[in-house]
């Protein structure tokens, strides 16, 4: 019998019985669309992670040193390194807290970050002027106590963004004169604490501030990302120079931390799919059940094909052919409930959930595999049945 002939009566059966048929495709849709929605919106969570981090600067390389008496590092150190090492690296810039209020008048702000850096700081950040300039070379040799502010940080000192340069503001007791403020960065929504809610200094100016010339932080940036590695060993180098033991600094890029949190949610979409697959099992142990008692019910018709010369093999071939085509129905089926549901769950959670080619491929693959596998065992036993005993039965 030619498998379009098989096919043809396989959709008939099914169709003959369509509640039995639905309830069988039931637990292949339930498995299909649960891999579909658990893989998508781990993968649409991890684009959010890695989008994030990419805001963050991939190419960034985060140092902190723990200075002694004995053993430091000073700014000119760093930016000798910085040199002689200037075709790996990019941008730098030494980073100082500052933790002390920030005042205009009586309007006082607790929630807003406050550092020193560098003339390179905002090339780092990708940020740009909206008004004024930034922080240059000669604030920092010089000291000057100048200030840059964040957008919101503007507004909320001042009637106007526009007019916050060339006025005065109090961190501390110290009086700084604003030269810059940044262009809004979020535009949704302008908060305290938020991603427009800060003030630069020179670092020289916060050091002094702190009562402290040494400096324990620095950034830098590498000219090129697929190179993070090398730059980081050049600056461990130099450091294990400096301090003779890796227990007095620490450097951290971000772009390994990109990489170990995607090989994390690698393993957590692939541990969250197997889960979910373990239904599609569930469902084949469902399929062979209601294949077994459909050869039961059609035992007197095996018979009559056989009797009428039908091998072994064209009786086989039409039951598994029809677990494979319910199977697949339920799969596509499936793969309909599994792309709305990960739209609706990625809304639900505030994430780009789309479905993955990968996962609609798995799951759909699966549940053909499935149909046939499980089909098999009830194909074979009605390949095997007796032509006579299966004619005396009613």
């Amino acid at each position: 019998m030619p498998i379009t002939e098989s096919f043809k009566m396989a959709i008939k059966s099914i169709w003959s019985n369509k509640m039995r048929s639905f309830l069988t495709m039931l637990g292949i849709i339930i498995g299909v669309a649960a891999v579909i929605i658990l893989v998508s919106v781990v993968n649409g969570y991890m684009s959010t992670i890695v989008d994030s981090f990419t805001s963050m600067g991939v190419d960034r390389i985060n140092v902190s040193v723990n200075n002694m008496s004995s053993r430091s590092l000073d700014p000119d150190d760093m930016y000798e390194f910085y040199d002689e090492n200037y075709e790996l690296f990019q941008y730098l810039s030494p980073s100082v807290n500052v933790s002390m209020p920030l005042k205009n008048g009586n309007e006082t702000m607790s929630d807003t970050s406050i550092g020193g850096y560098s003339e390179d700081y905002i090339d780092i950040m990708g940020y740009d002027i909206a008004y004024g300039r930034s922080i240059s070379y000669a604030d920092c040799s010089a000291e000057r106590y100048v200030a840059v502010l964040g957008y919101y940080t503007a507004l909320e000192l001042f009637d106007n963004a526009s007019e916050a340069v060339g006025q005065k503001i109090k961190i501390g007791n110290n009086a700084f004169t604003v030269v810059g403020v940044m262009e809004r960065q979020d535009e949704e929504e302008l908060e305290a604490g938020g991603t427009d809610d800060f003030v630069w200094l020179p670092y020289s100016s916060a050091a002094k501030m702190n009562f402290s010339r040494n400096i324990s932080s620095y950034i830098i940036t590498s000219r090129d990302t697929d190179n993070t590695d090398q730059c980081t060993a050049a600056i461990e180098s130099f450091l294990m120079g400096v301090f003779h033991s890796d227990d007095y600094y620490n450097v951290m890029a971000n772009s390994s931390l990109l990489d170990e949190m995607n090989e994390q949610i690698g393993m957590l979409s692939m541990m969250l799919g197997g889960i979910a697959g373990i239904s599609l099992l569930v469902a084949g142990v469902g399929v062979m059940n209601i294949m077994l008692v459909s050869v039961t019910e059609r035992t007197k018709e095996i018979g009559i094909r056989k009797a009428l010369g039908a091998k072994k093999g064209v009786i086989m071939q039409q039951f598994v052919i029809e677990a494979a085509v319910t199977s697949s129905i339920g799969g596509v089926l499936g793969i309909l409930v599994g792309s709305a549901g990960t739209s609706l769950v990625g809304t639900a959670i505030g994430i780009n959930a789309v479905p993955t080619f990968g996962a609609v491929l798995v799951s759909f693959s699966v549940s053909v595999g499935i149909g046939l596998l499980f089909g098999y065992m009830p194909a074979s036993r009605a390949a095997q049945l007796n032509p006579i005993d299966a004619l005396r039965t009613d």
